[in-house]
């Protein structure tokens, strides 16, 4: 009996007290069950607060700033394509990838820039070190392997093909306007290219010709020793980092380029100014040469005059033979008489 009345589960009953029992059934049931309630309800308040403190802490907070940031800052990028107001030497109009790219090369949105050169790097090691024309037929031919296995299946199985289930109800097509609009692009990065390329040899910006022709120098070595990937790698490199460089210590390099074009400047002063000195000397020595040579080819001329007059007066007419005048005056003679017997006859007639 003390054991039946001590045993809690005793009568089958768990509902029920027993006579002689301290602790009913009842008791041990209406505990457990609001404690597990409890410790449900503060785990799932625990989890909730958790996550609510994790959302809204100060790296989730930072996280979602920069997403915003980011964001503005590619949208920026974005409506930076405008044709600049700044012709070109020629006066025709530049493109709107030209205000795009200086945009992006001047670090104005370092987040954008940022990405954009992690991206192309990140295209030159995929172009380097993965062959993307053999995964490109390995991916092709999986997925249409896929897709005529399961039409095969689903007819053989189902009597309906798994692909014909799949098949969009129309086919997917380019808008018209998203085609000009991608063309329109192409033609103004096309454009863009060109004229750049004409802007830097013609120097319209001798700056920027100067460090083309020092680059392409370069390139010309290093293409000897640098894969072209590298070399790619390093021109990309230089093309986004040098302006940010720049920017950030605009001042310190202007001073330095200041002082550079100063030296220079009177380097090529003092230059013009000794060769204007050596061609002022080579001109007075030419002018004196040619007033020398002037003076004795005068003196050879007047001493040659000289000369020819003295030997004139040194002559006399006896130096010379006689001429003969008695043959002279019978020929005349005989001239006369032949003109007047042609005129006789005449008169006659």
């Amino acid at each position: 009996m003390a054991d039946s009345a001590t045993d809690p589960t005793a009568n089958g009953s768990s509902g029920n007290t027993l006579k002689g029992s301290m602790y009913p059934t009842t008791t041990i049931t209406t505990t457990t069950r609001p404690l597990d309630i409890m410790i449900t309800n503060l785990s799932r308040t625990d989890a909730q607060a958790a996550y609510s403190q994790i959302a809204s802490g100060p790296v989730a907070q930072n996280v979602k700033d920069q997403s915003a940031k980011t964001t503005a800052e590619f949208s920026n990028l974005a409506n930076s394509r405008q044709t600049p107001s700044q012709p070109a030497a020629t006066g025709q109009p530049l493109t709107h990838y030209h205000s795009f790219f200086s945009e992006l090369l001047s670090w104005n949105n370092p987040r954008a820039s940022a990405i954009a050169y992690v991206s192309i790097v990140s295209l030159i090691f995929v172009a380097r070190y993965l062959d993307l024309i053999r995964y490109t037929f390995k991916l092709t031919w999986m997925a249409l392997g896929v897709t005529v296995l399961a039409e095969v299946a689903g007819k053989t199985v189902l009597g309906n093909g798994l692909a014909t289930q799949l098949r969009p109800r129309k086919y997917y097509t380019v808008p018209r306007e998203t085609l000009d609009s991608l063309i329109g692009d192409v033609h103004e990065l096309i454009n863009f290219f060109v004229i750049e390329s004409q802007r830097i040899l013609f120097a319209e910006n001798v700056t920027a010709s100067a460090v083309a022709a020092f680059g392409a120098f370069l390139s010309y070595y290093l293409v000897k020793i640098v894969p072209y990937w590298g070399l790619a790698l390093v021109s990309t490199t230089l093309l986004f980092f040098v302006p940010l460089v720049y920017t950030t210590n605009q001042e310190l390099i202007d001073h330095h380029l200041k002082q550079a074009s100063d030296v220079i400047e009177s380097q090529t002063e003092q230059l013009r100014q000794v060769a204007n000195k050596h061609t002022a000397q080579a001109t007075e020595i030419t002018k004196q040469y040619l007033g020398d040579y002037t003076a004795k080819a005068q003196q050879m001329i007047r001493g040659q005059t000289a000369s020819s007059k003295s030997t004139q007066s040194h002559l006399n007419e006896s130096d010379f033979p006689k001429a003969p005048k008695e043959g002279f005056n019978k020929k005349e003679e005989e001239e006369s008489s032949e003109e007047e017997d042609e005129e006789e006859p005449l008169i006659a007639a």
